[in-house]
């Protein structure tokens, strides 16, 4: 006579996707209200003529033809672009440098403290201080150039200065962030590899051009991301220290964005080249995804 044996049913797997969403929802509110709403928001203010005082009125591509024709948009455009580039390519290269020598030569933690330190500053507080330190006839830089006997710089008034000044002030206080992600991206490297070129008789300078760059080729291609479009979004340095001078020579496209929004009250245009600006940074970031290779790696 059989005997039935009562199967013992599995367990189900618990579903935690209710929890999940119950702690994703105060970020993603926050970006939807915060981020996203703004976005459309501004997308469709740059198609009206606003200035707060009156409902937006619909004109379709009137700011965008405006853009075009705008010389000092396309001015303004050309300023940030030369910042850019200084400001890029001054940190990463020091920035490269300084992780490097923390792989190499110490680990220790109060050492990267020191090299955050500059990044914990605000950028209003740098401004106002290099502001004072660069000033041409107070500043403790031109009295130290004055006393060499050299003449004075004129580093915020003059438009030669300007931007590399301006660039220079900001690399300060973003190399050591820049840095720290430099030698996270470092710590991935295995050691073994620089072990095996040591045994090969391999010297620093030809570790770090066959090992050091190509494995870390994915951290940079992050970190470039990261930096240039931070880069094209500078604004508070030149509205402390500059406010666009001399001439329109520091005028870059957040400032004059700004300028035209809460200076001259024309949203609507002014909604038109922060549309313009978020193409621009999204055709860059692509590019640079792709030319990178971000998403590969060689130590796969």
């Amino acid at each position: 006579m059989a005997v039935d044996i009562p199967t013992r049913r599995r367990a189900k797997p618990k579903d935690d996707t209710r929890l999940a969403l119950l702690f994703i929802a105060p970020a993603l509110l926050g970006f939807l209200v915060f981020m996203i709403w703004p976005a459309l928001r501004g997308i469709y203010l740059s198609f009206t003529k606003f200035n707060l005082l009156t409902p937006p009125s619909f004109t379709g591509f009137d700011n965008y033809v405006r853009m075009v024709q705008d010389p000092v948009f396309w001015n303004a455009l050309k300023v940030t672009v030369y910042y850019v580039a200084v400001n890029i390519a001054v940190q990463t290269v020091v920035a490269l440098v300084i992780a490097v020598l923390m792989q190499r030569l110490t680990r220790r933690t109060w050492l990267r403290g020191i090299v955050l330190t500059p990044y914990l500053v605000s950028n209003v507080v740098a401004a106002l201080v290099f502001l004072w330190i660069l000033d041409y006839q107070l500043g403790i830089a031109n009295k130290l150039i004055a006393a060499t006997g050299l003449d004075r710089i004129a580093f915020l008034t003059d438009s030669t200065w300007v931007i590399p000044t301006i660039a220079l002030i900001n690399v300060w206080r973003h190399v050591g962030y820049t840095a720290l992600l430099i030698f996270a991206g470092l710590q991935t490297i295995p050691e073994t590899l620089y072990e095996a070129a040591r045994v090969d008789g391999a010297g620093e300078i030809t570790m770090f051009r066959r090992i050091t760059v190509p494995l870390l080729r994915p951290i940079m291609a992050l970190v470039l991301i990261i930096t240039v479009v931070g880069s094209f979004q500078v604004f508070d340095t030149v509205a402390i220290t500059t406010r666009g001078g001399p001439v329109d020579s520091s005028r870059v496209l957040q400032y004059y964005i700004y300028d035209m929004a809460f200076g001259r009250f024309q949203f609507g245009y002014a909604s038109a080249m922060s549309v313009a600006l978020l193409i621009v940074l999204v055709v860059i970031t692509f590019v640079q995804y792709r030319l990178t290779r971000a998403s590969s790696s060689d130590l796969a």
